[in-house]
């Protein structure tokens, strides 16, 4: 199976995905009315993280996903689709705003690992989009230590991404 063919399959029978991304927030939501102000304690700060987790992943995979069909493929928005590009994000918004109003995120074990991952598929995309954009033409014509310097700096970037996420 495809990527392609798992997104048509979750278009064609939605009712999970549905269910998943209505179930975090409901969990946020609950967890913010039972644990209200006790947000930073052990039970819940480790409920809140797994639904960080759980609602984070998805959501920055379609923010991704998102970018690259539009940036990258040229895509419409008017074309994008609803359970797997819009639906987690509202999801990851929604819930994400609902933990916060009941702990600080630097109480949540490993929301600091997501934030890396953030700053790293950024760098990412920044550099394949500037990969895309330029052409080989460039890069053989470039004197030799301007190409270092952006191959260094793009080495820098990375390391510096990969210890924010592992480090």
């Amino acid at each position: 199976m495809t990527l392609g063919e798992f997104f048509s399959h979750c278009s064609q029978s939605p009712e999970t995905l549905i269910t998943y991304f209505t179930v975090l927030p409901l969990t946020a939501f609950l967890a913010w009315i039972f644990g209200k102000n006790e947000g930073h304690l052990s039970p819940w700060k480790y409920l809140y993280s797994i639904l960080v987790y759980l609602v984070c992943i998805p959501g920055i995979f379609a923010v991704t996903l998102s970018i690259y069909m539009f940036f990258f493929e040229r895509g419409s928005i008017l074309n994008a689709n609803i359970y797997t590009q819009i639906l987690p994000i509202i999801c990851m918004v929604v819930t994400l705003w609902l933990i916060r109003r009941n702990v600080d995120f630097q109480y949540v074990p490993g929301f600091d690992k997501i934030g890396s991952l953030v700053f790293f598929l950024t760098v990412l995309i920044i550099l394949l989009w500037i990969l895309e954009k330029t052409n080989i033409f460039v890069f053989t014509y470039m004197p030799f230590f301007q190409f270092a310097l952006l191959f260094g700096l793009i080495i820098v970037l990375l390391r510096f991404g990969l210890k924010r996420i592992f480090g």
